[in-house]
């Protein structure tokens, strides 16, 4: 399933290939989000034209809406899309605990000063409660009561059909103590070992259907004898001589802790495995992840800030609605490739935000994608060419001055 290319001299990073059965996937690679089989506002063959080697879906929100068992009917994520490619789904876990806690799309961030063991959003009730077994939690959409398990994650996600999905996690919070990250360790392993069980089942259940991988996920907070922890005992879970297919790399992390901690995991995974870091997008991010061993990223950003008209150029993040883009003729990135440049100018691109028209979202989140998808093609390029150190030095100087 996993082939690894070059090597990054002096550090973990390298080059490989996925091989799944909708195709190929060259790493490093940036996975483009679609939460709901779709990434907003933007048609799937404009998502392969600017050069998506594939796409993730939320095994939560296809639960909620339209339903796993409709997709499954339609033939699998990949045909009910419309998207030819691989496909990627997450368990649905960091959906249900991260909105049950009433964060919304993300877990806070900076635990400075504050240690707890129940962790909930000022002015939210708990919409989720989590014991050995699995999850209880209410639809943010409607308040419905549901129940995942790790076993009824693993049947969503076989229904949906993805070439490469999650095992089910606790996702916990900065905030957490040590303890509960220690008591939660120990329920993500049981739970780990509980997918892997369920997904040979439905292996040999559903073998006229293409197999699908499953990748364990690493947690334990920014602790280093947690996360070593979690990431040994995943690559060492075996049943009848099978382990997971690859790994994810989870939970909330300080951004200056990135690093080091994708480090300490990496070091106790095993190389011939890919390995996903989910939930990033940000470029100094993406440098120190690739440079630190994962291969496959995901991350929301790209498409939802386009929404709000910020884009990416390469010496900067900026908002297109400011003044100055009003007579502005030029394309948002000079530099860039994509349509929206190639096309559509900064001044057009103000007048479709100023007038609330649809097209300003499909021609933002067409160039944020393309630069973040080309960024980490480029790194790629730059590792088989053994110039990493130079180009990330110098697109980092340029992008943060």
């Amino acid at each position: 399933m996993f082939s690894v290319g070059t090597e990054l001299e002096g550090a973990l990073g390298r080059t490989g290939t996925i091989t799944t059965p909708h195709g190929e996937i060259r790493t490093p690679a940036f996975i483009p989000v679609g939460t709901r089989a779709t990434v907003k506002a933007v048609l799937p063959e404009a998502m392969a034209d600017l050069g998506a080697q594939a796409v993730l879906a939320n095994a939560y929100h296809l639960y909620l809406q339209p339903g796993a068992d409709i997709i499954d009917e339609a033939g699998g994520l990949g045909t009910f899309m419309n998207w030819p490619g691989p496909t990627f789904t997450d368990s649905g876990g960091f959906q249900v605990l991260s909105l049950g806690a009433g964060f919304q799309k993300t877990l806070s961030m900076d635990a400075t000063g504050v240690t707890a063991d129940d962790v909930i959003a000022e002015g939210k009730d708990r919409l989720a409660v989590v014991d050995d077994d699995g999850v209880t939690f209410k639809s943010h959409l409607d308040g419905s009561r549901h129940r995942f398990t790790p076993e009824v994650s693993m049947q969503i996600q076989h229904q949906l059909g993805a070439d490469i999905m999650f095992a089910f996690d606790e996702l916990t919070t900065l905030m957490n103590t040590k303890d509960y990250q220690v008591q939660s360790l120990a329920r993500t392993q049981a739970w780990a070992r509980r997918c892997l069980v369920e997904h040979q089942r439905l292996d040999v259940e559903r073998a006229h259907k293409p197999r699908q991988a499953l990748f364990g996920v690493v947690q334990g907070a920014q602790h280093e004898d947690l996360r070593r922890q979690a990431a040994r005992g995943l690559a060492d879970l075996e049943l009848d001589g099978s382990g997971f297919d690859g790994y994810g790399v989870g939970g909330a992390i300080e951004k200056e802790n990135l690093g080091t901690i994708v480090r300490w995991v990496n070091e106790e995974l095993p190389g011939d495995k890919p390995r996903h870091l989910l939930g990033i997008s940000e470029p100094d991010d993406l440098f120190t992840a690739v440079e630190n061993g994962c291969d496959t990223f995901d991350c929301v950003s790209p498409s939802r800030v386009a929404r709000s008209s910020r884009v990416y150029a390469m010496t900067g993040r900026y908002n297109v609605m400011v003044a100055a883009s009003r007579r502005d003729f030029g394309p948002i990135d000079p530099e860039c490739d994509c349509y929206t440049c190639a096309h559509y100018s900064k001044a057009y691109l103000h007048h479709l935000f100023k007038t609330k028209e649809y097209l300003a979202a499909t021609l933002c989140t067409i160039h944020n994608e393309r630069f973040t998808v080309r960024l980490v093609d480029d790194m790629r390029d730059h590792i088989e060419a053994g110039t990493f150190a130079d180009f990330r030095d110098d697109f980092l100087a340029r992008f943060y001055a």
